[in-house]
């Protein structure tokens, strides 16, 4: 609660000038804060795990539930499973709800871009039509709308028929239209319509599923996104790479509570060194953070495969843990 206060304070006060009223920006901030949950949960559960441990290590109840024989093991039981729980419950619910809810606030920041802007390729048996676009944002209808519009139509032998250039061009389904646009002929020469429109196949569905990153798609619609995207010849490394992430972040936030038990062992019942570990525990897992970014990445990239890229970083912390957990317990 305490590090979600302070995302919200500071994305409230980055989006107050931009909403019209203090709770519109709220409201704008809590769905943001909510797209942001699994990616500083590990580094929560670490704190909260070394913060358990530490009251229970201060009231002598560690000491107490050693001393009755249960083994290290057992002791991270119930941390572990709510760990897990917490990993599941974000996966499956809080993702698909933050995705669901901001969703409805698509811009120019939302979409993956080349040249600074929206490129659009559609080619068919008599005609090809490419489109560029600076802007875009969702009408309540679901209908698209782009700004500032450059379209260009060519025939089968890729020779030029048309140029439109337009401020504002909607797409629906199997239809882009304007209704007032500039056309240049093969001539050069401009005329003014005040009805225009293409006939296409994209769709305001299709269209944000091909061009929307992989963050903005919930765990639940990635595989068909993917297996799509793989059907159109688009690359979905990036994609993998987020619903791999998604699906293992219990086993993460399993490695992190892990991590975090490993931290806060100790012999000492009085001047117990907390703020030395904590603040050495919270650079660990920075620099944990930073790895599995870099992993992250390399999945992204493709010099590694994506379920390797989300799967290994969470193996070895748990790894690496649960060797120091054994290897103090055998001191």
């Amino acid at each position: 609660m305490v590090v979600s206060g302070i995302i919200f304070a500071i994305t409230f006060v980055e989006k107050l000038p931009r909403e019209g009223s203090a709770f519109a920006a709220a409201n704008v901030s809590f769905f943001s804060l909510l797209e942001y949950i699994p990616i500083f949960l590990p580094i929560v559960v670490f704190m909260g795990t070394l913060l358990t441990s530490y009251n229970l290590t201060k009231s002598s109840e560690s000491v107490i539930i050693s001393g009755a024989g249960l083994s290290p093991w057992q002791k991270m039981k119930p941390f572990l499973t709510t760990a897990f729980l917490i990993g599941t419950f974000t996966t499956c619910i809080i993702n698909p709800y933050a995705v669901k809810k901001n969703s409805t606030n698509i811009d120019i920041e939302n979409f993956n871009l080349s040249d600074d802007a929206i490129w659009i390729r559609e080619a068919g048996n008599d005609d090809a039509f490419i489109m560029r676009a600076e802007g875009v944002k969702q009408a309540k209808n679901g209908d698209l709308i782009f700004s500032k519009v450059s379209v260009l139509l060519q025939d089968s032998n890729s020779r030029f028929l048309q140029r439109i250039e337009t401020k504002e061009l909607v797409m629906s389904n199997g239809k882009i239209s304007s209704k007032s646009a500039s056309i240049f002929g093969p001539d050069g020469m401009p005329s003014q319509t005040n009805d225009w429109f293409h006939m296409s196949q994209a769709t305001p569905k299709n269209f944000l599923e091909k061009h929307l990153k992989p963050d903005q798609v919930s765990f639940w619609q990635l595989p068909k996104m993917i297996k799509n995207m793989q059907q159109m010849g688009l690359p979905v490394r990036a994609h993998l790479t987020q619903f791999w992430t998604l699906l293992f972040l219990p086993l993460t936030l399993i490695a992190m509570t892990t991590l975090g038990t490993a931290f806060s062992q100790t012999r000492e019942r009085r001047n117990f060194s907390f703020g030395m570990k904590f603040s050495m525990g919270i650079l660990v897992c920075f620099v944990l953070y930073f790895v599995m970014n870099v992993f992250g990445a390399l999945g992204a990239s493709g010099a590694l495969p994506t379920i390797l890229a989300a799967g290994l970083p969470p193996l070895i912390i748990t790894t690496f843990a649960a060797m120091w957990i054994v290897s103090f317990e055998a001191i």
